[in-house]
This record gives C-alpha cells, sequence and structure tokens, in this order.
C-alpha cells in the first residue's frame, strides 16, 4: 500500500491519535470514506457520461482502442525516428563535437586556461 510498511503504518496512525485524539478520529475516517465514496461515484458518473456520448456519436469501446493504438504506435515510430539507433538524442552529437574539439586541438595545440 503506497510503498508504506506495517511499522510506519503503525506510526502514522499514533501520531493521528495523539493529534486529534481517540474522539475525533472515527468522526475523521467517517468523512473521508464518505468523500471516497462520493468521489467514485463522480468518477462513474462521468466515464457512463463519456461512454453514452462516445456511442451516441458512432464509437465503440473497440474504435476507440484502435485510434489510441494507433497514436500510440505513431508517438513511439517518431520517438524512434528522432533518437535514432542508440536511443539517446545526444549521443551522436557530443560524439561529433568530440571530434571537432580533438581537430581544434590538433591545429592549434591545446588551449591553456588563464586565471
Amino acid at each position: 500500500m503506497f510503498g508504506i510498511g506495517g511499522g510506519e503504518l503503525v506510526f502514522i496512525l499514533f501520531i493521528v491519535l495523539m493529534l486529534f485524539g481517540s474522539d475525533k478520529v472515527p468522526e475523521i475516517a467517517r468523512t473521508m470514506g464518505k468523500a471516497m465514496a462520493q468521489l467514485k461515484n463522480a468518477t462513474n458518473d462521468i466515464k457512463s457520461e463519456i461512454q453514452k456520448g462516445a456511442e451516441a456519436n458512432g464509437l465503440d469501446s473497440k474504435s476507440l482502442t484502435d485510434i489510441t493504438g494507433n497514436i500510440n504506435a505513431e508517438i513511439s515510430n517518431a520517438k524512434s525516428n528522432i533518437l535514432g539507433e542508440n536511443g539517446s538524442l545526444l549521443g551522436d552529437t557530443a560524439n561529433e563535437i568530440d571530434k571537432v574539439k580533438e581537430d581544434i586541438d590538433t591545429i592549434s595545440g591545446p588551449i591553456k586556461r588563464q586565471r
């Protein structure tokens, strides 16, 4: 659960109990439960409205999945074209910069920095 172990969960519950007291904790838990139920209901309502709107416009879930699959495939294709074979955007550029730097060093000698 969110990467929290048993010891951490007990410590958090202890701190909550210390801050709010034993009489307020059930009220807080009840309020949080109601808020989570309302959020779940609102989310389900939004999903059903989107589904109804899509079906009214002639789109079913299979066609929506196909569209998103095609979009994801195009994004992956564009990403691989941009990054190239080695998967690094700056890999080739860094190699070219090093080559030019070596050429400049061989022509003019190493640059001495003044202090």
